[in-house]
């Protein structure tokens, strides 16, 4: 009996751990929103391409845990301008992306941006490029000069 108590408490400490520690991979609101404050910050003082190419590096200071940075145009039908987890996607208008529920969640992120306060966040669903699933997603998006900032956490 005593073994078996042991082994049910070894696996159940187990299980602990490995939630913490799978939880922590995971970025948080407040972290998005600082990451998006952080790459707004570096570029007004680096300009466009070198934030782009900053944001474009998989090594890159704008990838943390799952968060990645992203960059639109805010014009309408803008094109991606640099993208932390999918460097397929820049150069590319995403204005017609809808996800599984129907949602042109890009031209939500450009109604945000092109807001009074310039900044919000947008629910949609999108694969995550860590599990490959297509998981329910949050974004914080910000504007600056002509362009949005945004990054998402995983829900």
């Amino acid at each position: 009996m005593k073994i078996a108590c042991r082994y049910i408490f070894a696996v159940l400490l187990s299980l602990l751990f490995t939630h913490t520690t799978f939880a922590s991979e995971h970025g948080s609101a407040q972290e998005a929103t600082d990451l998006v404050k952080k790459v707004i910050t570096y570029y007004k003082a680096n300009g466009k391409d070198k934030t782009f190419a900053e944001i474009n590096d998989p090594k890159g200071q704008f990838i943390v845990k799952d968060l990645y940075i992203f960059a639109g145009a805010l014009k309408s039908g803008g094109p991606t301008m640099a993208h932390g987890a999918n460097p397929k996607l820049i150069g590319k208008s995403l204005g017609d992306l809808k996800d599984v529920d129907g949602v042109y969640f890009v031209r939500k992120m450009n109604e945000v941006a092109n807001s009074k306060e310039g900044k919000g966040w947008v629910d949609y669903k999108w694969p995550n490029p860590t599990t490959k699933e297509l998981e329910k997603k949050s974004t914080y998006v910000e504007r600056i000069d002509d362009l949005y900032f945004a990054c998402g956490i995983y829900k």
